[in-house]
């Protein structure tokens, strides 16, 4: 929860801590407003945590930078659905699993791909098997979710890099030959 003067980039749904609106659109996104009110109607919505449409305007606005407050936010939000869940993330024996997805103020279909159960590894796919007894189930989401984030991280390297590569070619000076 944000504290008094500083700004609320997180806003949490589900497991009876919904904090959103349907009429949020425009600073949850079409899906994080949708699910918190979906939340606020009862139904069986899983907990989780929308961060605002406003963080990509911060981002743009001051050099590509994240706003100070959000790690703690985003922190604080995974130890909620962590208690909820009664998971932890990254834990072996018992492993939270997540999923991102993007929701812009309107509709772009397309335009972002999914992340699945993030969160499986090596590790936490052996836990997953041996706490859900299904070890097809275990590592065939693990597969999936490699090959969802190989996509998106080729995706999103290629572009950084190419980015990197013209900033850097363009700015930085030759590398001296050690004498």
């Amino acid at each position: 929860m944000a504290s008094q003067g500083e700004s609320k980039w997180v806003y949490s749904f589900g497991a009876g801590a919904t904090e959103g609106r349907a009429d949020m659109k425009n600073l949850l996104g079409g899906k994080g407003a949708n699910l918190a009110e979906m939340a606020n109607l009862g139904l069986p919505v899983p907990p989780g945590f929308t961060i605002t449409t406003e963080v990509c305007t911060y981002f743009y606005a001051n050099g590509r930078s994240y706003p100070p407050e959000l790690k703690d936010q985003v922190t604080a939000a995974v130890a909620r659905l962590e208690t909820a869940m009664d998971a932890s993330f990254g834990d072996p024996a018992n492993p939270l699993l997540v999923s991102v997805r993007s929701g812009a103020r309107a509709s772009m279909p397309g335009m972002m791909d999914t992340v699945l159960n993030l969160g499986l590894n090596d590790a936490t796919a052996a836990g997953l098997a041996r706490r859900s007894g299904d070890a097809r189930f275990a590592y065939d989401s693990y597969a999936a979710s490699s090959r969802c984030t190989r996509t998106w991280c080729s995706t999103s390297i290629t572009t950084i890099s190419r980015r990197s590569w013209t900033t850097t070619s363009a700015t930085s000076p030759t590398p001296s030959t050690p004498t």
